[in-house]
């Protein structure tokens, strides 16, 4: 997909089209609004933080801001193209349960390597605490991003080697109402 081209390609619709869950006309106007805010074609980390920040300014969304933003840079280019902002709005907006978990899984497992550890899963968690900053109040059992890891893993880690893999986190999203809560956040919203 060409950067500098302001219309999309019939090709690159179609495809766009079976790869996500837009219609092609809401491609189109998802596209139009992209390059309104990213005349380059492409969104870097910098002004992606600066989107996070607009919508928690009272607490710091940087570093959540950065483990989202590897997420969507599916090509690890260091930016965000129009097709790999769309795919991801996609399956945290439209996408099934299970689509909604797997991104999730790929979130807190930030080395890649198919296992979450409590030191993974707190760096997210961590993040997200300075994301909402005071804004939510929490039960005393989750009121540190460790409580809530410690919680996360007694629930998801039932083999109890320390690390939580898909199925674990699977069957584990599906016991805690939060989890499942925060997956569909986005739902009916786009």
């Amino acid at each position: 997909m060409g950067k500098t081209h302001s219309k999309l390609s019939s090709e690159v619709l179609t495809e766009l089209q079976s790869s996500t869950k837009f219609e092609r006309k809401e491609i189109q106007q998802w596209h139009k609004g992209f390059l309104k805010d990213c005349p380059s074609g492409e969104l870097n980390r910098t002004d992606f933080k600066g989107i996070y920040k607009q919508f928690f300014p009272f607490g710091d969304p940087s570093r959540f801001a950065d483990y989202i933003f590897e997420v969507f840079d599916r090509n690890h280019n260091g930016t965000i193209d129009f097709a790999e902002f769309l795919q991801a709005l996609s399956i945290t907006s439209r996408g099934t349960s299970e689509e909604k978990l797997k991104w999730a899984f790929e979130l807190y497992d930030i080395n890649g390597d198919g296992h979450i550890t409590k030191d993974e899963m707190l760096k997210i968690v961590d993040a997200i605490y300075r994301m909402v900053g005071s804004m939510v109040q929490l039960p005393e059992d989750e009121d540190t991003p460790e409580k809530r890891v410690d919680k996360i893993f007694h629930l998801m880690d039932k083999n109890s080697d320390g690390r939580i893999d898909m199925a674990e986190f699977k069957e584990g999203s599906h016991r805690d109402p939060l989890i499942m809560q925060a997956l569909n956040l986005y739902d009916g919203l786009i």
